[in-house]
C-alpha cells in the first residue's frame, strides 16, 4: 500500500471553537464563481494533485488514527513499524495492548492511539474488512464509519476519499483555518458544519484537489500563528489578509476537528 499524505492531525474528542460562532443569519456560503476562482489560484500555485484510490479502507482508517497530533514522517514510521511487527489487522486486534503501543510509539500519544486502534478493529467484522463501503451511498458509509469508536467526519472522509475516490472532503485543522480566513466557512462553526459546507461547494470530481491544495496552502503559507500574507498568492482574494482573522466577527478560526 502506498502511504497517502492525507492530513496532519486527526484530533481527539469533541470539536470545539473559541468564542462565539458568527450567527448563520449573518453569513452566506460563497458562490460557485468565487470557489472556482480560489480553486484556480490554488491550482496555479500547487498544480492539480493526483492520487488513485488505493482500495484499502482499513489501512487508511488506522493510518488516519496514527496521524493525530504528529507529522507525516512520524505517522508513517509508526504505521510501518506496526505492519512489520503485526502483519494482519487480526493480529493487531488480538495482540497485547502493550505490544501495539510499543510498535506505534514513534507516532506519539501511543497509549491513547493503541487503545483506539484495537477498539476500532474489534468493532469490525471478522475477518477485518471495510470493503463493503465501496458499494454504499456516501451518507450511509459516513454513518457507519462515524459509529466506530473515536471516528469522526474527518477520518471518515479520509477513508472514503482516499480508499474509494468517493465524494467526500476531509477538513483538518489546516483546511479549516485556510477556509475560514478565505470566507468559505462561517467563523466559529463546528466541524460537522465545515465538512458539510466544503462538500456542498466543491465542484464534483475535485474533492481531492481542493482538500490537498487547501492543506498545502495551510502548511506552506497560511500558518496558524504568523501567516505569510505578504507572500500569499491568494492575498487579493482573502478578506483576512494581513490580520490572520476570519472576516465578519473577528473570531479566531475553529480549532482542530474531532476524528
Amino acid at each position: 500500500m502506498r502511504v497517502p499524505k492525507s492530513s496532519a492531525a486527526s484530533g481527539v474528542g469533541a470539536a470545539s471553537v473559541r468564542g462565539r460562532a458568527l450567527p448563520r443569519a449573518t453569513w452566506r456560503r460563497p458562490g460557485a464563481r468565487r470557489v472556482r476562482a480560489l480553486r484556480d489560484r490554488l491550482r496555479a500555485v500547487y498544480g492539480i494533485p493526483s492520487m488513485r484510490p488505493h482500495g484499502q479502507p482499513v489501512d487508511e482508517l488506522i493510518l488516519t488514527v496514527l496521524s493525530q497530533s504528529t507529522n507525516d514522517r512520524n505517522r508513517d514510521v509508526a504505521y510501518l513499524r506496526l505492519r512489520r511487527r503485526l502483519p494482519t489487522w487480526e493480529q493487531v486486534r488480538d495482540a497485547p495492548l502493550a505490544e501495539v503501543e510499543e510498535a506505534i510509539r514513534p507516532g506519539g500519544i501511543s497509549r491513547v492511539k493503541s487503545a483506539r486502534i484495537q477498539a476500532i478493529l474489534r468493532a469490525l467484522p471478522d475477518p477485518v474488512s471495510l470493503d463493503h463501503l465501496a458499494a454504499r451511498p456516501v451518507a450511509e458509509a459516513q454513518d457507519e464509519l462515524c459509529a466506530l469508536p473515536g471516528v469522526g467526519r474527518k477520518t471518515a472522509a479520509c477513508v472514503l476519499l482516499f480508499s474509494f475516490g468517493a465524494r467526500d472532503v476531509p477538513v483538518d485543522t489546516h483546511v479549516s483555518r485556510v477556509g475560514t480566513r478565505l470566507g468559505l466557512f462561517r467563523p466559529g462553526a463546528p466541524f460537522p458544519e465545515l465538512h458539510d459546507e466544503l462538500l456542498a461547494m466543491t465542484p464534483r470530481g475535485q474533492e481531492l484537489e481542493l482538500h490537498v491544495n487547501l492543506l498545502r496552502h495551510g502548511r506552506r503559507t497560511c500558518h496558524a500563528q504568523r501567516p505569510a500574507c505578504g507572500d500569499c498568492a491568494l492575498r487579493r482574494m482573502c478578506p483576512s489578509a494581513g490580520t490572520g482573522r476570519p472576516p465578519g466577527a473577528g473570531l479566531p478560526p475553529a480549532i482542530a476537528p474531532a476524528g
